[in-house]
């Protein structure tokens, strides 16, 4: 596969450009157009830069002691330290460092624990913002089952004040969806919650898989059912979704085919006149054939047990894989099939019975799914919940115990950490404090898992963002004013 579906478009409509103004030389003077490079062994870099990262910088090398450092890799050490600099961890283990870099601020913690930052696979801040009133509403575009061509990024509105709030609960990295009023909603922005950002953009992840979103059940059939429109049952549900990935295939097909003619035309010279024609684009078919090459990583809201199992019997018809599904209350029932297909589940330490797809939920979800060998993973759906995952993981970890299932504290932890940023495609980034990866920490006040428990320092790429013992002021703009006055914000 020559193009790759998110850059292609823009590569070969500026490479024709070129050749159209005289930018390339011709066939017929003897050298190939510039176009060609790409289907001859060359693989130019495309034009267009997506993500605009927010300049972030590390004042000075970090170290932490004395406190106990839970990897969520498997080692705990009590008590360890924790040392980052410019961003990434360059020292983790039991004791003292070795060393301490030169200008390093030292934070003695005898007492602390210290975990990777949490991360949250299904959030809806910035595109249902606080304060929630219809003109923030963004998270659905409801005027068709399938809008595959939206993407959450351009509704995230970054001055949400629940970003801040999710920081100061441990977050440092979450995953915004859109809503699941449609089959199909749209792309999934995996970000890094930093203060200052104008535009969404400035807070993408680089380095983070395009994620999808996609429903089933209750809500889809729901909304377009009271419209009097397909689907208004989940046999109607599941036609449109073959259907949408029919029609995908069949684009992928045309692209194909054409790179392939491309190729030949190429390898014969490029003569002027026997150029293919390209297949017309279309941003939805874009976005499902980025999903049947494996570029873009599904995650789908579903509850049923049956239901998840239709939506692997599509994936297996069309040849794509699934990386999460979400709440997925009735997942327990499936597990050894999830664990096969190696499909994370995104689940509630409790949510049930708030509607009938929910009211066969257990709080043992997570513990049996994690002894079947699924990636458990707890998710928040919720501004108020986001804040307090690590109570959440605590929860869903007893329910376990109490059901008589092996656990220990790292297998809780990775419920919020390296099985969440499996899940975001992002776990050889961030997710647990191993040498070489972001340096996402959080030091809590106490374990972690206790009631009482609370962030007291939150670094975000090595960025202190949260300070428990230092005022701060608001990250909104919408907050600006309303708090009181501290002398230490100006």
């Amino acid at each position: 596969m020559v193009r790759s579906t998110f850059r292609a478009a823009t590569w070969l409509a500026l490479s024709s450009a070129l050749v159209a103004c005289g930018g390339a030389q011709s066939a017929d003077e003897g050298e190939l157009p510039a176009v060609c490079d790409a289907y001859l062994g060359g693989e130019p870099e495309a034009p267009f830069q997506r993500a605009v990262p927010l300049p972030v910088s590390q004042d000075a090398p970090v170290v932490i002691t004395g406190a106990t450092v839970m990897t969520a890799a498997g080692d705990v050490y009590e008590p360890g330290y924790v040392v980052f600099e410019d961003g990434a961890l360059t020292g983790v283990g039991a004791g003292d460092p070795d060393a301490i870099p030169d200008g390093a601020v030292v934070y003695d913690r005898p007492g602390a624990f210290v975990t990777p930052g949490i991360i949250d696979t299904h959030s809806h801040l910035g595109v249902y913002p606080t304060p929630y009133v219809p003109a923030h509403s963004d998270g659905n575009e409801a005027t068709g089952p399938m809008t595959p061509q939206v993407e959450a990024v351009h509704s995230v509105w970054p001055q949400d004040p629940g970003f801040q709030r999710a920081v100061e609960g441990g977050i440092t990295a979450l995953q915004i969806l859109p809503g699941s009023a449609n089959l199909i909603g749209g792309r999934g922005f995996v970000m890094k919650p930093h203060d200052g950002a104008l535009n969404a953009e400035e807070l993408r992840l680089e380095g983070a898989p395009e994620t999808l979103k996609m429903a089933c059940g209750e809500n889809p059939k729901r909304v377009y059912g009271g419209r009097g429109q397909m689907p208004s049952t989940r046999m109607g549900s599941t036609a449109t979704m073959r259907q949408a990935w029919i029609d995908a295939q069949a684009y992928v097909d045309a692209e194909d085919e054409y790179d392939e003619a491309m190729t030949e035309w190429c390898e014969d010279g490029a003569p002027e006149d026997d150029e293919p024609d390209e297949p017309g684009r279309n941003l939805g078919n874009e976005t499902l054939a980025g999903v049947l090459r494996g570029e873009i990583m599904p995650h789908i809201h579903c509850y049923r047990a049956d239901e998840m199992l239709t939506q692997m019997q599509l994936a297996d018809q069309f040849g794509f894989s699934i990386r999460s599904f979400h709440h997925a209350v009735e997942s327990y029932k499936i597990r050894w099939e999830l664990a096969e297909y190696d499909i994370s589940v995104s689940t509630w330490a409790d949510w049930w019975g708030f509607k009938i797809e929910a009211y066969d939920a257990i709080v043992e979800n997570a513990a049996l799914l994690h002894e079947a060998g699924v990636r458990a993973v707890i998710h928040s759906d919720s501004a108020i919940g986001i804040q307090r995952l690590n109570q959440e993981a605590a929860k869903a970890y007893h329910a376990g115990l109490r059901g008589g299932i092996e656990l220990d504290d790292d297998d809780a932890l990775s419920w919020i950490t390296i099985n969440a940023a499996w899940a975001l495609g992002i776990d050889h980034l961030t997710g647990s404090l191993e040498v070489g990866k972001m340096a996402d920490v959080v030091v809590w006040d106490a374990h972690p898992f206790s009631v009482y428990a609370s962030p007291e320092l939150v670094f975000i790429d090595g960025v202190l963002e949260h300070d428990a013992n230092a005022p701060t002021a608001p990250w909104s703009d919408f907050e600006d004013g309303q708090w009181p006055l501290l002398e230490e914000w100006r």
